[in-house]
């Protein structure tokens, strides 16, 4: 089964209609041959932020962009961490490296 897109305006039009006209979320998603969830989905995501609601496909959230943003410094700094842990045990005379000389 292919998964159907819909636009921005679809969706707003389809939490307008439930609102204003039909009420009822069953009957909604009846008359537009969609699953009730998804009718329900949608009116939550608008009551929950109308001016954020339905970013579209390849824009976030500001709150999503703010997570990505330090999902990725974490990464970088944690490829950091690891290079410099490398290179100090590769080091000669570090902390952890105890020379002893024999004398005779």
């Amino acid at each position: 089964m292919q998964t159907r897109i819909f636009s921005r305006e679809y969706k707003l039009e389809a939490v307008k209609l439930v609102r204003e006209c039909w009420g009822t979320v069953a009957q909604a998603a009846r008359d537009l041959y969609v699953h009730q969830n998804v009718v329900r989905n949608r009116v939550r995501e608008y009551g929950d932020d109308p001016s954020q609601s339905f970013p579209g496909k390849g824009q976030m959230k500001p709150e999503q962009l703010e997570i990505e943003r330090l999902r990725r410094e974490v990464a970088a700094l944690k490829a950091e961490r690891d290079i410099l842990k490398k290179a100090a045990a590769a080091l000669p005379g570090t902390r952890y490296e105890v020379r002893v000389s024999a004398s005779s």
